[in-house]
């Protein structure tokens, strides 16, 4: 990455200034369940937004991104509709403007190695990473958790993505080669240790990034919700979707419309895989671990329509390989496979499952390897 102090100075003139490194993220199991009370198992990963930051005395907020060659100059916080990138930043300091906080005038540069639209969690990545920047210049004294909830809300409120909390919470709080187990409802989370033995995790981009994701993923989330809402008045006890046993979704799923009940399918379904991949992990049995993985893939696709003929096709040539587990990642209908193979296999099959995708799809796929890090940090 670039040297983001030397453009600091080269575009809002030369004086002292501090740099910010904030990863991206990968999920190995609970998905699209961390906005209805369930338990992720999410880990930070070596790639990486990165930010030179300092106050200024004119009162304006300066900011420029490497990636885009874009800069805004602005006295007041205001929606972007041409510079969508800074709403991620501006989203912040509203947040922070609305809870009491003193936000005067800052530069700021924004840079980054993480693939844009590849289910990594740049725009959470850039999220923390500005909450973080600005609770150490300002001395707001934030701790990591309360910056991944201004996150999570900077991206509801000012964004408009209806997110859950797991992205920008794993991104704040992550330790090198640990995973969390969050309880998305409360916020207690554990750092825990995977052993998975002589395999590796590694990424597959599928460089597709379909224009319905924001759409289709906040009209999930009302699906889910009225589920809830219609199993709440036949179960008052249920506090949330993730809380439904089998049982009661059996009794009670004729209430559900067709969509609602593929959608509860999934959390449950999923509360149950999580369980069984952490135990799976614990006494090595990798490949037990891995049918999980791929158990995710397919309900992600046929229960909760959040896959694409692109991402659905990877993982079923990679089970044509006999990789160990493979599904998507992210919000959907595009972006990473995450597989769990045996270390090395990649290279047996890469360029075989690339030539096929180009021949199908007239796109090309990236293999990512990657390490587990350390969460939003201060590097100079």
């Amino acid at each position: 990455m670039n040297d983001l102090k030397e453009i600091l100075n080269q575009k809002f003139g030369a004086a002292e200034s501090r740099v910010f490194l904030s990863p991206a993220r990968i999920n190995i199991l609970g998905e699209h369940v961390d906005y209805l009370g369930g338990f992720v198992l999410p880990a930070a990963i070596n790639f990486s937004t990165k930010l030179a930051i300092r106050k200024n005395q004119i009162n304006q907020y300066r900011i420029y991104s490497v990636h885009f060659n874009q800069e805004i100059e602005l006295k007041e916080i205001s929606y972007q509709t041409e510079k969508k990138w800074a709403n991620y930043v501006l989203g912040v300091v509203s947040e922070l403007l609305k809870s009491g906080k003193n936000i005067s005038g800052f530069d700021l540069v924004i840079d980054g190695d993480i693939p844009q639209g590849a289910g990594l969690s740049s725009s959470a990545s850039l999220e923390v990473g500005v909450g973080f920047a600005l609770s150490e210049i300002f001395k707001l004294d934030l701790k990591k958790e309360e910056i991944a909830v201004l996150g999570q809300k900077a991206e509801n409120n000012f964004v408009g993505m209806n997110c859950g909390i797991m992205d920008q919470f794993i991104i704040a709080v992550g330790k090198k080669d640990h995973c969390i187990l969050l309880n998305t409802e409360t916020l207690e989370y554990s750092h825990e240790t995977i052993s998975i033995g002589e395999n590796e995790f590694y990424l597959i981009n599928s460089n597709v990034k379909h224009s319905l994701e924001t759409s289709a993923y906040n009209e999930r989330r009302k699906e889910c919700e009225s589920a809830l809402q219609k199993l709440q008045k036949l179960i008052p006890s249920l506090k949330n979707l993730y809380s439904l046993t089998m049982d009661d979704f059996e009794k009670f799923k004729s209430s559900l419309t067709q969509n609602e009940i593929k959608r509860v399918t999934h959390v449950v379904t999923e509360k149950l895989r999580t369980k069984i991949l952490l135990d799976s992990f614990s006494k090595a049995e990798y490949t037990k671990a891995g049918e999980q993985i791929f158990e995710t893939h397919n309900s992600l696709s046929k229960n909760f329509d959040v896959s694409c003929e692109e991402t659905d096709f990877i993982v079923d040539e990679l089970k044509k390989e006999s990789v160990l587990g493979a599904r998507m990642i992210g919000g959907g209908f595009g972006g990473s496979i995450l597989v769990l193979d045996k270390k090395g296999r990649m290279a047996s099959y890469k360029d075989t499952l690339a030539k096929k995708y180009k021949d199908k799809f007239n796109l090309n796929i990236e293999f990512f390897q990657f390490q587990i890090s350390e969460g939003v940090r201060e590097i100079s």
